[in-house]
């Protein structure tokens, strides 16, 4: 987009300045308003309606909020932001809200558990709260009835907790029947209290998932900050400030099958412009930081443009929207918060043919608006909440001044009270116009038996699906399986057989014929969970090869990364099928190189003279990376293997494989860069090269005398 149409596009600064330098000046930050007032301030596209669901006094500084299975409203507030928590006295809280008089509105609320440093999230488990507050995750409950918890147990310790902006958060139940958090890839050495023998783990560079019903826990791909949606089918996506919205297509466990991948990165940024509409100027810390940025970068004369406003700078608490009660085209829209920009972004996920991640686009009507915005520079939505009445939740935590102070020059942060609004949040629920209205009178799945939630497994609004499958996990009732396995066979909606399919595998009853009928699925998001789970057995291998194959570009993904846990000539053929496909996409590349079969030396011999390796850049990426793995997994019969098979390739495959073993001895053990085998293989490959490669040859010579 052209610089000048985005300046137009956004909040008229240059007005906002004039304004500035007029006889009567503003004050450089406006005061709060009243909810009432508040109200009056949004834009919202038509069709839609926004009302208060919860105001001061019940809520103050709101960051998240859950409903649980019998209606229960858990609201965290964070009063230790954005300060370091103080580990004596911690300012955070959980509250539990309540509608005594049915009339739609909080008007009572009860201190659920308090002194607890930056809490950040919580998920129901089990009749209580699952609950992030760094550097520990807890499990709390109330047993007498009062609405306060009485069992506070520790689940997880050693988390980062140095920024309440970047730390453990954003806690979903999924279909797969893993719980998944952000960690904004911090460092961290994370041990579970009651898997004492597990050990550390090291989290660092990745986001976290954990099991409620076993005690497993693991790392994940991906790098979010506060926010993380996932839809239907388990594809995760996360926002982090400046990068509104951002996917992780492969999972951690693959990119960590082995630990010599150049790359271990899982994040993709799926959108192409960052420009956000909105209706407020800048506050004066930002306008006049921005200022002085700019200016040093023109002094140095950088081409780098600091904007103030129009672009994501403070993204946060993307959710997918799985209710029923909006139009059908919302149903599974990813809505953005955005605290700097006071609004409310609309994400419509589209599928690119050829490859495997989503792209962001813009709802319709939206095309240079936002779906909810504010001239209320005091809004300042954290997050949302996508309930099940089919509403969505805007919390908001309304505050003057949202940013971390370390990142505010002192003269500028001395004029600024970051405590000014922490008597103050709203919970707004946007409702559509059209349609009857509905409440949460009736939210009472924790009184269903067992059997009867089997039926919700298929209920149209993805709140009532996770909880009924949660609820099956808790309980563990076995009883259920016939019927579990006649709704998987037979229901005509795909997201219901999903559920189903994972609600058997919670209660242990899932086995090869299972996980072979959804490899077989007229559904491509139940083939990928059919892949997955068909991992565990071995006699689904062809199957899973058989997807290599598929005409979805996401289920040859899955099936690449799914035949990874395999070893054989068969193996190798399918990824060789899915290079020989999807070369030019890096995300294919990876998953080929994530397995043992598909990093040999073997498998590079095996397409040494096949049309995959044309000669393209693309194609000479993957052997340089493939050269890589290679080397940094000190095979050292291996190494020198590749070498002498050197001459196979043609001069620029060549220079490709000798940059990926350039790089790959960095990582690679003294034993192969010791070896008088290797020294020779390089003598060899340099006799049969040509001017250029040899070159590349002699660069790795020289490394060697340097390492």
């Amino acid at each position: 987009m052209d610089k000048k149409l985005r300046l137009s596009s956004t909040f008229p600064i240059a007005a906002t300045m004039l304004a500035l330098a007029s006889c009567q000046e503003p004050p450089k930050y406006p005061d709060g308003l009243s909810v009432e007032d508040a109200l009056k301030k949004f834009e919202l596209v038509d069709g839609f309606s926004i009302e208060p669901f919860a105001t001061e006094p019940h809520v103050q500084s709101p960051v998240d909020m859950v409903i649980d299975e019998n209606g229960g409203i858990y609201v965290v507030e964070m009063h230790d932001y954005p300060w370091q928590a103080d580990t004596l006295n911690p300012r955070s809280l959980i509250k539990f809200l309540q509608d005594t008089d049915g009339d739609g509105k909080i008007d009572t609320d009860v201190v659920f558990a308090d002194q607890l440093p930056s809490a950040t999230s919580v998920m129901p488990w089990k009749g209580g709260i699952i609950v992030a507050a760094a550097p520990k995750v807890y499990y709390m409950k109330d047993t007498t009835g009062d609405h306060k918890a009485d069992i506070k147990q520790v689940l997880f310790n050693g988390f980062f907790d140095r920024n309440s902006e970047a730390q453990i958060t954003s806690f979903r139940f999924a279909v797969d029947n893993w719980i998944y958090a952000n960690n904004n890839g911090q460092a961290g050495m994370v041990s579970r209290t009651d898997n004492p023998e597990a050990g550390q783990l090291n989290v660092a560079g990745g986001d976290f998932r954990f099991r409620m019903d076993n005690n497993k826990f693991e790392s994940e791909s991906g790098n979010g900050q506060f926010g993380l949606a996932i839809d239907d089918w388990g594809y995760r996506f996360f926002t982090q400030n400046t990068l509104y919205i951002q996917q992780a297509p492969i999972p951690g466990r693959y990119l960590k099958r082995h630990p010599y991948l150049p790359s271990t990165r899982g994040s993709v940024k799926i959108y192409e412009d960052d420009v956000m509409y909105q209706r407020t100027p800048p506050p004066y810390w930002r306008a006049e930081r921005s200022r002085r940025r700019q200016a040093n970068y023109d002094s140095l004369g950088l081409d780098r443009t600091e904007w103030p406003a129009g672009h994501f700078t403070g993204a946060s608490g993307g959710t997918f929207y799985g209710g029923d009660a909006f139009p059908e085209e919302f149903y599974g829209n990813i809505f953005t918060a955005e605290v700097a920009g006071n609004l409310v972004h609309r994400t419509v996920l589209k599928k690119n043919p050829g490859k495997a991640e989503y792209e962001a686009t813009r709802g319709k009507g939206e095309e240079q608006r936002e779906f909810l915005a504010s001239t209320d520079s005091w809004f300042r939505p954290t997050t949302l909440y996508s309930g099940p009445d089919g509403y969505l939740y805007v919390i908001d935590m309304y505050l003057q001044h949202i940013e971390t102070p370390v990142s505010i020059p002192d003269d500028l942060k001395a004029e600024m009270d970051f405590e000014n609004g922490k008597d103050k949040g709203r919970i707004y629920r946007i409702i559509p116009k059209n349609g009857e209205k509905r409440d949460l009178k009736n939210i009472n799945l924790g009184s269903k038996s067992t059997a009867e939630l089997v039926e919700y497994l298929a209920h149209p609004n993805q709140w009532w699906r996770l909880t009924a499958q949660r609820l099956i996990l808790e309980r563990q009732d076995k009883s259920i399986i016939p019927a579990l396995k006649e709704q998987f066979a037979n229901h005509a909606d795909p997201k219901a057989r999903l559920h189903t399919f994972y609600a058997l595998d919670g209660l242990g009853a899932m086995d090869a014929e299972l996980a072979k009928a959804a490899m077989k699925d007229a559904n491509e998001g139940l083939r990928i969970h059919g892949a997955i789970v068909s991992e565990r057995y071995p006699q689904n291998l062809d199957g899973i090869l058989e997807l290599t194959k598929d005409s979805d570009d996401r289920v040859a993904l899955q099936a690449a990364l799914s035949a990874g846990a395999f070893k054989g000539a068969k193996v190798q053929e399918a990824l060789a099928g899915i290079l020989e496909k999807y070369i030019s996409q890096p995300l294919y590349r990876t998953a080929v190189l994530t397995s043992e079969a598909g990093s040999s030396l073997d498998f590079i011999k095996y397409i040494a003279g096949k049309s995959i390796l044309n000669g393209s850049d693309d194609a000479n990426r993957f052997l340089d990376d493939a050269s890589f793995v290679i080397t940094a997994r000190g095979n050292s019969s291996e190494v020198t293997g590749l070498l002498a098979a050197l001459s196979s390739f043609d001069a620029a495959s060549q220079k490709a494989i000798m940059a990926g073993v350039e790089k790959g001895l960095k990582r690679a053990p003294d034993s192969v860069k010791k070896s008088a085998a290797f020294s020779k293989a390089l003598d060899g490959a340099a006799g049969k090269a040509d001017d250029a490669v040899k070159a590349a040859i002699d660069k790795v010579k020289e490394s060697l005398k340097a390492s």
